[in-house]
């Protein structure tokens, strides 16, 4: 992707929730996370690229001991619908009889967090079911750096 093919997305994007929306989503997820795991020393696995954005906003929030790790898998490359699960980077800890949280960029209908999504569902920001990208989801590679989230206008 080029500059320009990036910019003329996000030009064309719709804007879904501004930063402070984002940030007040992060920290009341924080409280509700501190609240649950303050006294288990949790393995926190985030799962790179997507979770860049999102753990480096939430881990400073946290104000309790953990232990951090991450997971590299991904269904979606640079395309926009997801396909096979490509794992770079496994799980390394040890995860059993462990609390783990599970840090990632958006929980959409996909494999990868399927057996978690129903708990963890309910703690984020409700969007649309449209392809989104910003605060760490990308477009096409690019945009995961925006403060911002948006919606990949529908064709």
């Amino acid at each position: 992707m080029t500059p320009d093919e990036a910019w003329k997305i996000l030009e064309s994007a719709e804007r879904l929730c501004d930063e402070a929306t984002v940030h007040a989503a992060i920290a009341r997820l924080a409280g509700e996370i501190t609240a649950r795991l303050k006294d288990r020393y949790p393995l926190v696995l985030a799962v790179m690229g997507g979770s860049v954005f999102f753990a480096g906003h939430l881990l400073p929030r946290l104000r309790f001991p953990l232990e951090f790790d991450y997971i590299h898998a991904s269904r979606y490359g640079n395309a926009t619908s997801g396909g096979r699960i490509v794992w770079t980077v496994a799980p390394r800890e040890n995860v059993k009889d462990r609390s783990v949280l599970v840090l990632d960029d958006i929980l959409d209908g996909g494999e990868t967090l399927a057996a978690i999504r129903e708990r963890v569902n309910a703690l984020g920001l409700k969007l649309p079911n449209r392809y989104v990208f910003g605060c760490g989801m990308d477009v096409s590679g690019a945009w995961r750096n925006l403060p911002e989230i948006y919606a990949v206008k529908d064709s």
